[in-house]
Protein backbone atom coordinates (compact mmCIF):
# COMPACT_ATOMS: atom_id res chain seq x y z
CA UNK A 1 0.00 0.00 0.00
CA UNK A 2 1.15 3.52 -0.76
CA UNK A 3 2.52 4.85 2.50
CA UNK A 4 1.15 8.53 1.47
CA UNK A 5 -2.35 7.57 1.55
CA UNK A 6 -1.61 6.64 5.67
CA UNK A 7 -2.02 9.53 8.50
CA UNK A 8 1.10 11.91 7.88
CA UNK A 9 1.43 11.78 11.56
CA UNK A 10 2.14 7.81 11.94
CA UNK A 11 3.72 7.77 8.74
CA UNK A 12 7.40 7.44 9.82
CA UNK A 13 6.53 4.43 11.99
CA UNK A 14 4.34 2.61 10.05
CA UNK A 15 7.42 0.20 8.80
CA UNK A 16 9.95 0.14 11.77
CA UNK A 17 13.74 0.33 11.10
CA UNK A 18 15.79 -1.63 13.40
CA UNK A 19 16.25 -0.13 16.63
CA UNK A 20 17.02 -0.94 20.58
CA UNK A 21 19.40 -3.06 22.28
CA UNK A 22 18.18 -6.57 23.31
CA UNK A 23 20.04 -8.69 25.98
CA UNK A 24 19.07 -11.76 28.25
CA UNK A 25 18.68 -11.36 31.83
CA UNK A 26 18.62 -13.82 34.07
CA UNK A 27 15.69 -14.35 36.71
CA UNK A 28 18.00 -15.90 39.31
CA UNK A 29 21.23 -13.57 39.75
CA UNK A 30 20.28 -10.69 37.31
CA UNK A 31 23.33 -11.33 35.32
CA UNK A 32 22.88 -10.20 31.32
CA UNK A 33 24.51 -10.94 28.52
CA UNK A 34 24.15 -10.14 24.72
CA UNK A 35 21.66 -12.04 22.21
CA UNK A 36 24.40 -12.05 19.82
CA UNK A 37 25.48 -15.13 22.03
CA UNK A 38 23.71 -18.47 21.34
CA UNK A 39 22.28 -19.01 25.21
CA UNK A 40 19.41 -20.57 26.70
CA UNK A 41 20.17 -20.55 30.63
CA UNK A 42 22.53 -18.15 32.77
CA UNK A 43 25.87 -19.24 32.53
CA UNK A 44 26.96 -18.34 35.90
CA UNK A 45 23.89 -19.64 37.49
CA UNK A 46 21.96 -21.43 35.13
CA UNK A 47 18.60 -19.92 35.50
CA UNK A 48 16.03 -19.19 33.13
CA UNK A 49 16.35 -16.20 30.87
CA UNK A 50 14.33 -13.79 29.51
CA UNK A 51 14.86 -10.63 26.51
CA UNK A 52 14.91 -7.10 27.89
CA UNK A 53 15.47 -4.22 25.23
CA UNK A 54 17.64 -1.48 27.33
CA UNK A 55 15.85 1.22 24.99
CA UNK A 56 12.65 0.25 25.82
CA UNK A 57 11.84 3.57 27.64
CA UNK A 58 11.78 4.94 23.87
CA UNK A 59 8.65 3.35 23.20
CA UNK A 60 6.57 5.81 25.95
CA UNK A 61 7.80 9.04 23.96
CA UNK A 62 4.94 7.58 21.24
CA UNK A 63 1.58 8.05 22.87
CA UNK A 64 -0.37 4.81 23.43
CA UNK A 65 -2.96 6.35 21.32
CA UNK A 66 -1.04 7.00 18.94
CA UNK A 67 0.16 3.27 19.19
CA UNK A 68 -2.94 1.97 18.59
CA UNK A 69 -3.10 4.04 15.23
CA UNK A 70 -0.07 2.86 13.86
CA UNK A 71 -1.10 -0.76 14.69
CA UNK A 72 -3.88 -0.63 13.46
CA UNK A 73 -3.06 1.14 9.98
CA UNK A 74 0.15 -1.39 9.93
CA UNK A 75 -2.50 -4.27 9.32
CA UNK A 76 -2.84 -2.99 5.26
CA UNK A 77 0.26 -3.53 4.77
CA UNK A 78 1.29 -6.20 2.28
CA UNK A 79 5.54 -6.62 3.52
CA UNK A 80 5.25 -10.08 4.54
CA UNK A 81 7.80 -9.48 7.76
CA UNK A 82 5.01 -7.47 9.13
CA UNK A 83 1.85 -9.57 8.49
CA UNK A 84 2.66 -12.03 11.24
CA UNK A 85 3.69 -11.77 14.60
CA UNK A 86 6.11 -9.29 13.74
CA UNK A 87 3.44 -6.32 13.33
CA UNK A 88 4.34 -5.68 16.69
CA UNK A 89 7.76 -5.67 15.44
CA UNK A 90 9.13 -3.12 18.66
CA UNK A 91 7.43 -5.08 21.60
CA UNK A 92 8.39 -8.62 20.05
CA UNK A 93 12.15 -8.23 17.80
CA UNK A 94 13.38 -4.71 17.34
CA UNK A 95 16.95 -5.31 16.68
CA UNK A 96 16.04 -7.73 14.03
CA UNK A 97 15.53 -6.08 10.29
CA UNK A 98 12.73 -7.14 8.47
CA UNK A 99 14.77 -8.96 5.65
CA UNK A 100 15.56 -11.37 8.21
CA UNK A 101 12.16 -11.94 9.75
CA UNK A 102 10.62 -15.71 8.43
CA UNK A 103 7.07 -15.40 8.29
CA UNK A 104 4.57 -18.76 7.34
CA UNK A 105 1.53 -17.36 8.20
CA UNK A 106 1.57 -17.37 11.88
CA UNK A 107 -0.48 -15.17 13.90
CA UNK A 108 -3.75 -13.13 13.64
CA UNK A 109 -5.53 -16.09 14.54
CA UNK A 110 -9.62 -15.48 14.51
CA UNK A 111 -10.92 -14.85 17.71
CA UNK A 112 -14.40 -17.18 17.58
CA UNK A 113 -17.94 -15.77 20.22
CA UNK A 114 -18.69 -19.03 21.71
CA UNK A 115 -22.01 -20.01 19.93
CA UNK A 116 -25.12 -19.07 21.83
CA UNK A 117 -25.87 -22.69 23.34
CA UNK A 118 -22.46 -22.95 25.35
CA UNK A 119 -22.87 -18.92 26.64
CA UNK A 120 -26.15 -20.58 27.89
CA UNK A 121 -24.89 -23.75 28.84
CA UNK A 122 -21.96 -21.91 31.19
CA UNK A 123 -23.91 -18.30 31.70
CA UNK A 124 -20.91 -16.71 30.57
CA UNK A 125 -19.97 -14.74 27.59
CA UNK A 126 -16.78 -15.60 26.16
CA UNK A 127 -14.42 -16.29 22.89
CA UNK A 128 -11.75 -18.93 21.36
CA UNK A 129 -9.00 -17.81 20.19
CA UNK A 130 -8.47 -20.50 17.68
CA UNK A 131 -4.51 -20.80 17.52
CA UNK A 132 -4.83 -23.97 16.13
CA UNK A 133 -5.47 -21.67 12.49
CA UNK A 134 -1.35 -21.33 12.36
CA UNK A 135 0.58 -22.85 9.91
CA UNK A 136 1.36 -26.24 11.92
CA UNK A 137 -1.64 -25.97 13.12
CA UNK A 138 -0.67 -24.51 17.24
CA UNK A 139 0.22 -21.53 19.00
CA UNK A 140 3.75 -23.54 19.03
CA UNK A 141 4.61 -20.98 15.61
CA UNK A 142 4.63 -18.21 17.55
CA UNK A 143 7.28 -18.77 19.43
CA UNK A 144 9.32 -20.43 16.35
CA UNK A 145 8.99 -17.77 14.23
CA UNK A 146 10.33 -16.10 16.73
CA UNK A 147 13.56 -18.05 17.40
CA UNK A 148 13.49 -18.99 13.81
CA UNK A 149 14.11 -15.28 12.78
CA UNK A 150 15.99 -14.78 15.47
CA UNK A 151 18.75 -17.84 14.15
CA UNK A 152 17.96 -16.51 10.95
CA UNK A 153 19.86 -13.07 12.00
CA UNK A 154 22.27 -14.33 13.63
CA UNK A 155 23.27 -16.26 10.07
CA UNK A 156 22.60 -13.05 8.11
CA UNK A 157 25.37 -11.75 10.13
CA UNK A 158 27.52 -14.36 10.01
CA UNK A 159 27.74 -15.04 13.87
CA UNK A 160 26.86 -18.50 13.27
CA UNK A 161 27.07 -21.32 10.85
CA UNK A 162 26.08 -25.20 10.78
CA UNK A 163 22.83 -24.56 12.90
CA UNK A 164 21.55 -28.04 14.15
CA UNK A 165 18.35 -27.60 16.21
CA UNK A 166 16.89 -29.62 19.09
CA UNK A 167 13.88 -30.08 20.82
CA UNK A 168 11.94 -31.71 23.18
CA UNK A 169 8.15 -32.34 22.46
CA UNK A 170 5.36 -33.49 23.44
CA UNK A 171 4.14 -32.92 19.79
CA UNK A 172 3.33 -28.98 18.63
CA UNK A 173 6.96 -27.81 19.49
CA UNK A 174 8.42 -30.34 17.60
CA UNK A 175 5.72 -29.32 14.92
CA UNK A 176 6.65 -25.93 15.12
CA UNK A 177 10.57 -26.71 14.78
CA UNK A 178 10.80 -28.88 11.60
CA UNK A 179 8.22 -26.79 10.15
CA UNK A 180 10.60 -23.34 10.18
CA UNK A 181 13.64 -25.29 9.86
CA UNK A 182 12.57 -26.64 7.03
CA UNK A 183 11.81 -23.17 5.39
CA UNK A 184 15.35 -22.32 5.77
CA UNK A 185 16.66 -25.59 4.06
CA UNK A 186 20.33 -26.33 4.47
CA UNK A 187 21.04 -22.85 6.57
CA UNK A 188 19.81 -25.63 9.55
CA UNK A 189 19.07 -29.03 10.29
CA UNK A 190 16.45 -30.00 12.75
CA UNK A 191 15.89 -32.90 15.33
CA UNK A 192 13.16 -33.68 18.02
CA UNK A 193 13.28 -36.09 21.02
CA UNK A 194 9.51 -37.79 22.09
CA UNK A 195 8.46 -39.49 24.52
CA UNK A 196 7.89 -43.14 22.90
CA UNK A 197 4.21 -43.59 22.18
CA UNK A 198 3.02 -40.30 24.36
CA UNK A 199 2.32 -37.74 21.25
CA UNK A 200 -0.44 -38.67 18.89
CA UNK A 201 -0.11 -40.41 15.03
CA UNK A 202 -0.93 -36.97 13.31
CA UNK A 203 1.59 -35.11 15.86
CA UNK A 204 3.91 -37.56 15.00
CA UNK A 205 4.04 -37.09 11.03
CA UNK A 206 4.43 -33.38 10.94
CA UNK A 207 8.14 -33.57 12.23
CA UNK A 208 8.73 -36.40 9.90
CA UNK A 209 7.12 -34.78 7.17
CA UNK A 210 9.16 -31.66 7.57
CA UNK A 211 12.22 -34.18 7.32
CA UNK A 212 13.68 -33.51 10.71
CA UNK A 213 15.41 -36.30 12.79
CA UNK A 214 12.85 -37.35 14.75
CA UNK A 215 13.87 -40.06 17.89
CA UNK A 216 11.66 -41.26 20.34
CA UNK A 217 12.61 -41.49 23.96
CA UNK A 218 11.79 -43.98 26.89
CA UNK A 219 9.61 -42.25 29.25
CA UNK A 220 7.92 -39.00 28.99
CA UNK A 221 8.24 -35.30 27.99
CA UNK A 222 10.21 -33.99 31.03
CA UNK A 223 12.77 -37.03 30.19
CA UNK A 224 13.50 -35.73 26.77
CA UNK A 225 13.59 -32.56 28.51
CA UNK A 226 16.68 -33.41 30.65
CA UNK A 227 18.76 -35.11 27.45
CA UNK A 228 17.75 -31.70 25.36
CA UNK A 229 19.51 -29.95 28.26
CA UNK A 230 22.13 -32.09 28.47
CA UNK A 231 22.78 -32.09 24.74
CA UNK A 232 22.80 -27.93 24.67
CA UNK A 233 25.05 -27.55 27.90
CA UNK A 234 27.71 -30.08 26.06
CA UNK A 235 27.34 -29.39 22.36
CA UNK A 236 26.59 -26.61 19.69
CA UNK A 237 23.16 -26.94 18.84
CA UNK A 238 20.47 -24.50 19.63
CA UNK A 239 17.65 -25.53 21.99
CA UNK A 240 14.16 -24.35 20.30
CA UNK A 241 12.24 -25.32 23.82
CA UNK A 242 10.41 -22.70 25.40
CA UNK A 243 13.73 -22.27 27.71
CA UNK A 244 14.77 -20.50 24.67
CA UNK A 245 13.75 -16.73 25.22
CA UNK A 246 13.11 -15.88 22.01
CA UNK A 247 10.55 -18.34 21.98
CA UNK A 248 8.48 -15.95 24.62
CA UNK A 249 8.91 -13.05 22.76
CA UNK A 250 7.27 -14.95 19.69
CA UNK A 251 4.51 -15.65 22.17
CA UNK A 252 3.34 -12.82 23.65
CA UNK A 253 1.55 -11.30 20.44
CA UNK A 254 -1.33 -13.56 21.92
CA UNK A 255 -1.46 -10.64 23.89
CA UNK A 256 -0.84 -8.07 21.70
CA UNK A 257 -3.79 -9.40 19.26
CA UNK A 258 -6.34 -10.10 21.93
CA UNK A 259 -5.63 -6.21 22.91
CA UNK A 260 -6.10 -5.04 19.18
CA UNK A 261 -9.08 -7.65 18.21
CA UNK A 262 -11.02 -6.50 21.62
CA UNK A 263 -10.31 -2.68 20.51
CA UNK A 264 -8.04 -1.72 23.11
CA UNK A 265 -10.07 -2.04 25.63
CA UNK A 266 -9.37 -4.70 28.53
CA UNK A 267 -11.65 -3.66 31.30
CA UNK A 268 -13.89 -7.28 32.42
CA UNK A 269 -11.54 -9.22 30.35
CA UNK A 270 -10.34 -12.50 31.68
CA UNK A 271 -7.83 -14.58 29.70
CA UNK A 272 -7.75 -18.35 30.10
CA UNK A 273 -4.58 -20.46 29.25
CA UNK A 274 -3.41 -24.02 30.00
CA UNK A 275 -0.08 -24.27 31.29
CA UNK A 276 2.21 -27.02 30.10
CA UNK A 277 6.02 -25.92 30.18
CA UNK A 278 4.77 -22.86 31.54
CA UNK A 279 6.38 -20.58 28.87
CA UNK A 280 3.17 -19.56 27.17
CA UNK A 281 1.46 -18.25 30.36
CA UNK A 282 4.55 -16.21 31.09
CA UNK A 283 4.48 -14.85 27.55
CA UNK A 284 0.53 -13.97 27.99
CA UNK A 285 1.52 -12.01 31.20
CA UNK A 286 4.47 -10.14 29.62
CA UNK A 287 2.49 -8.91 26.94
CA UNK A 288 0.45 -7.45 28.60
CA UNK A 289 2.67 -5.67 30.39
CA UNK A 290 4.64 -4.10 28.24
CA UNK A 291 1.57 -3.17 26.72
CA UNK A 292 0.35 -1.67 30.05
CA UNK A 293 3.58 -0.02 30.16
CA UNK A 294 3.72 1.59 26.83
CA UNK A 295 0.38 3.19 27.07
CA UNK A 296 -1.71 1.46 24.80
CA UNK A 297 -3.72 -0.51 27.24
CA UNK A 298 -4.67 1.09 30.65
CA UNK A 299 -6.08 -1.91 32.22
CA UNK A 300 -4.58 -5.21 32.74
CA UNK A 301 -7.12 -8.19 31.61
CA UNK A 302 -7.44 -11.16 34.43
CA UNK A 303 -5.55 -14.22 33.48
CA UNK A 304 -6.54 -17.58 34.75
CA UNK A 305 -4.12 -20.78 34.78
CA UNK A 306 -5.44 -24.05 34.10
CA UNK A 307 -3.49 -27.53 34.61
CA UNK A 308 -5.65 -31.44 35.02
CA UNK A 309 -5.34 -33.29 37.93
CA UNK A 310 -3.19 -35.51 36.23
CA UNK A 311 -0.37 -32.38 35.56
CA UNK A 312 -0.78 -29.84 37.90
CA UNK A 313 2.87 -28.44 39.97
CA UNK A 314 2.29 -24.52 39.02
CA UNK A 315 -1.58 -25.25 40.48
CA UNK A 316 0.50 -27.14 43.79
CA UNK A 317 2.27 -24.17 44.31
CA UNK A 318 -0.22 -21.76 44.37
CA UNK A 319 -2.14 -23.92 46.90
CA UNK A 320 0.07 -22.02 49.30
CA UNK A 321 -1.60 -18.35 50.10
CA UNK A 322 1.71 -17.15 52.02
CA UNK A 323 3.77 -16.38 49.33
CA UNK A 324 7.28 -16.67 51.23
CA UNK A 325 6.28 -20.22 52.54
CA UNK A 326 5.74 -21.63 48.58
CA UNK A 327 8.22 -24.31 47.41
CA UNK A 328 7.82 -25.44 44.01
CA UNK A 329 7.69 -29.67 43.89
CA UNK A 330 7.92 -31.35 40.41
CA UNK A 331 5.24 -34.17 40.63
CA UNK A 332 5.08 -36.94 38.11
CA UNK A 333 2.30 -36.76 36.00
CA UNK A 334 -0.26 -39.53 34.93
CA UNK A 335 -1.77 -39.81 31.54
CA UNK A 336 -4.42 -36.56 30.44
CA UNK A 337 -5.70 -36.09 27.08
CA UNK A 338 -4.37 -32.36 27.16
CA UNK A 339 -1.00 -34.17 26.13
CA UNK A 340 0.55 -30.81 25.29
CA UNK A 341 -0.05 -30.29 28.64
CA UNK A 342 1.35 -33.25 30.71
CA UNK A 343 4.48 -31.67 31.97
CA UNK A 344 5.38 -32.07 35.75
CA UNK A 345 8.42 -30.22 35.90
CA UNK A 346 7.83 -26.88 33.81
CA UNK A 347 11.27 -25.08 32.70
CA UNK A 348 9.74 -22.00 33.14
CA UNK A 349 7.99 -22.07 36.34
CA UNK A 350 10.39 -19.38 37.00
CA UNK A 351 9.27 -17.14 34.79
CA UNK A 352 5.83 -17.99 35.94
CA UNK A 353 6.25 -17.07 39.43
CA UNK A 354 8.12 -13.60 38.66
CA UNK A 355 6.15 -12.82 36.25
CA UNK A 356 2.96 -13.19 38.03
CA UNK A 357 4.48 -11.51 41.15
CA UNK A 358 4.69 -8.47 38.90
CA UNK A 359 1.86 -8.85 36.99
CA UNK A 360 -0.38 -8.45 40.64
CA UNK A 361 0.93 -5.84 41.32
CA UNK A 362 0.82 -3.66 38.35
CA UNK A 363 -2.85 -4.16 38.81
CA UNK A 364 -3.36 -2.80 42.64
CA UNK A 365 -4.15 -6.59 43.83
CA UNK A 366 -4.72 -10.48 42.85
CA UNK A 367 -5.17 -10.64 39.21
CA UNK A 368 -4.09 -13.88 37.97
CA UNK A 369 -5.50 -17.38 39.30
CA UNK A 370 -4.58 -21.22 39.11
CA UNK A 371 -7.38 -23.87 38.65
CA UNK A 372 -7.03 -27.53 38.69
CA UNK A 373 -9.77 -29.64 36.38
CA UNK A 374 -10.68 -33.67 36.25
CA UNK A 375 -9.81 -34.94 32.97
CA UNK A 376 -13.61 -36.41 32.85
CA UNK A 377 -14.16 -32.53 32.23
CA UNK A 378 -11.53 -31.66 29.76
CA UNK A 379 -12.95 -34.44 27.42
CA UNK A 380 -16.37 -33.63 28.16
CA UNK A 381 -15.92 -29.76 27.73
CA UNK A 382 -14.31 -30.03 24.85
CA UNK A 383 -16.94 -32.69 23.15
CA UNK A 384 -19.63 -29.87 23.86
CA UNK A 385 -17.60 -26.87 22.24
CA UNK A 386 -16.87 -28.83 19.53
CA UNK A 387 -20.49 -30.27 18.93
CA UNK A 388 -21.59 -26.78 18.95
CA UNK A 389 -19.34 -24.79 16.24
CA UNK A 390 -15.67 -25.03 17.47
CA UNK A 391 -12.88 -26.50 16.42
CA UNK A 392 -11.00 -27.15 19.91
CA UNK A 393 -7.78 -29.11 20.75
CA UNK A 394 -8.04 -30.97 23.79
CA UNK A 395 -6.20 -27.89 25.56
CA UNK A 396 -8.88 -25.38 24.66
CA UNK A 397 -11.12 -28.23 26.12
CA UNK A 398 -8.89 -28.14 29.33
CA UNK A 399 -9.90 -24.05 29.25
CA UNK A 400 -13.22 -23.92 29.18
CA UNK A 401 -13.35 -26.68 32.21
CA UNK A 402 -11.00 -24.02 33.58
CA UNK A 403 -13.52 -21.19 32.82
CA UNK A 404 -16.30 -22.98 34.29
CA UNK A 405 -14.42 -24.04 37.20
CA UNK A 406 -13.35 -20.32 37.85
CA UNK A 407 -17.00 -19.64 37.67
CA UNK A 408 -17.48 -22.37 40.55
CA UNK A 409 -14.83 -20.39 42.87
CA UNK A 410 -16.37 -17.11 41.62
CA UNK A 411 -13.28 -16.00 40.32
CA UNK A 412 -15.27 -14.96 36.91
CA UNK A 413 -18.60 -13.26 36.65
CA UNK A 414 -21.40 -12.96 34.40
CA UNK A 415 -19.96 -9.79 33.62
CA UNK A 416 -16.50 -9.95 32.71
CA UNK A 417 -15.68 -11.52 28.55
CA UNK A 418 -13.41 -14.62 28.55
CA UNK A 419 -11.36 -15.43 25.57
CA UNK A 420 -9.96 -19.07 25.83
CA UNK A 421 -6.67 -20.48 24.17
CA UNK A 422 -7.16 -23.18 21.63
CA UNK A 423 -3.96 -24.07 21.68
CA UNK A 424 -3.87 -26.63 18.87
CA UNK A 425 -6.07 -27.68 16.22
CA UNK A 426 -8.88 -30.61 17.20
CA UNK A 427 -7.19 -32.75 14.26
CA UNK A 428 -4.16 -33.15 16.06
CA UNK A 429 -5.95 -35.01 18.86
CA UNK A 430 -8.66 -36.66 17.05
CA UNK A 431 -7.30 -40.06 18.33
CA UNK A 432 -8.74 -38.59 21.65
CA UNK A 433 -12.12 -38.29 20.38
CA UNK A 434 -12.23 -41.72 18.54
CA UNK A 435 -11.14 -43.67 22.09
CA UNK A 436 -14.02 -41.68 23.55
CA UNK A 437 -16.82 -42.51 21.16
CA UNK A 438 -15.67 -46.28 21.10
CA UNK A 439 -15.50 -46.30 24.95
CA UNK A 440 -11.54 -47.57 24.56
CA UNK A 441 -9.98 -44.84 26.74
CA UNK A 442 -7.69 -46.46 28.72
CA UNK A 443 -8.38 -47.18 32.11
CA UNK A 444 -5.40 -44.80 33.72
CA UNK A 445 -6.90 -41.17 32.20
CA UNK A 446 -10.17 -41.95 34.87
CA UNK A 447 -12.85 -40.95 31.85
CA UNK A 448 -16.05 -42.64 31.52
CA UNK A 449 -17.44 -42.21 27.93
CA UNK A 450 -21.14 -40.28 28.14
CA UNK A 451 -23.35 -41.95 25.85
CA UNK A 452 -25.04 -38.52 25.06
CA UNK A 453 -21.43 -37.21 23.59
CA UNK A 454 -20.60 -40.68 21.66
CA UNK A 455 -20.98 -40.12 17.29
CA UNK A 456 -20.38 -43.12 15.48
CA UNK A 457 -20.84 -43.86 11.59
CA UNK A 458 -23.41 -46.41 10.76
CA UNK A 459 -22.84 -48.26 6.91
CA UNK A 460 -26.20 -48.29 4.91
CA UNK A 461 -25.99 -50.74 2.80
CA UNK A 462 -28.63 -52.65 0.33
CA UNK A 463 -30.10 -55.53 1.29
CA UNK A 464 -29.44 -57.28 -1.66
CA UNK A 465 -25.18 -57.57 -1.49
CA UNK A 466 -25.17 -57.82 -5.20
CA UNK A 467 -26.34 -54.39 -5.63
CA UNK A 468 -23.49 -52.50 -4.38
CA UNK A 469 -21.14 -50.68 -6.09
CA UNK A 470 -17.62 -50.51 -6.42
CA UNK A 471 -14.63 -49.31 -7.99
CA UNK A 472 -13.68 -52.51 -9.37
CA UNK A 473 -17.70 -53.45 -10.26
CA UNK A 474 -19.96 -50.20 -11.39
CA UNK A 475 -23.87 -51.14 -11.26
CA UNK A 476 -25.46 -50.90 -14.99
CA UNK A 477 -28.10 -47.73 -14.77
CA UNK A 478 -30.84 -49.54 -14.21
CA UNK A 479 -29.15 -51.33 -10.53
CA UNK A 480 -28.00 -47.94 -9.86
CA UNK A 481 -31.20 -46.28 -9.64
CA UNK A 482 -32.82 -48.81 -7.70
CA UNK A 483 -29.63 -49.11 -5.28
CA UNK A 484 -30.13 -44.96 -4.71
CA UNK A 485 -33.73 -45.23 -4.54
CA UNK A 486 -33.13 -47.83 -1.51
CA UNK A 487 -30.24 -46.19 -0.17
CA UNK A 488 -31.94 -43.29 0.03
CA UNK A 489 -35.32 -44.47 1.25
CA UNK A 490 -33.43 -46.33 4.26
CA UNK A 491 -31.62 -42.63 5.32
CA UNK A 492 -35.08 -40.60 5.28
CA UNK A 493 -36.62 -43.38 7.54
CA UNK A 494 -33.44 -42.73 10.08
CA UNK A 495 -33.80 -39.12 10.00
CA UNK A 496 -37.40 -39.05 9.68
CA UNK A 497 -37.86 -36.87 6.42
CA UNK A 498 -41.15 -35.91 5.18
CA UNK A 499 -41.78 -35.51 1.70
CA UNK A 500 -41.20 -32.56 -0.07
CA UNK A 501 -44.85 -31.13 -1.30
Amino acid sequence: MNLDLFPEDIRPHIIPEPRGELYYKCLGCGAEFPVTRLLYVCSECSQVLLIHDRNAKDLKKIPGKTWQRILDYRKMLKIPALKGIYRYHEFIGPEIPLSSIIYLGEGHTPVVEASPFLREKTGLNFFYKNDGQNPSASFKDRGMASALSSIKYLLDQNLVSDVIAVCASTGDTSAAAALYSSYLGGLIKSAVLLPHKKVTTQQLSQPLGSGANVFEIPGVFDDCMKIVEYLSSRYAVVLLNSKNAWRILGQESFSYEIAQDFDWDMENKVVVVPIGNAGNISAVMNGFLKFLDAGIIDRLPKIIGVQSEHADPVFQYYLEPDEDKRKFRPVDTRPSVAQAAMIGNPVSMPRVIGITRKYNRASGGQNVFFVQVREQSIMDWQLTANKNGHITCTQGGECLAGLVRAHELNLVSQKETAILDATAHAIKFSEFQDLYFKKQIPEAYQIQPDPGFINLPELISPDDPQMVPSQEKRLNDRDFKVFVKDIAGKIAKKLALHPSK
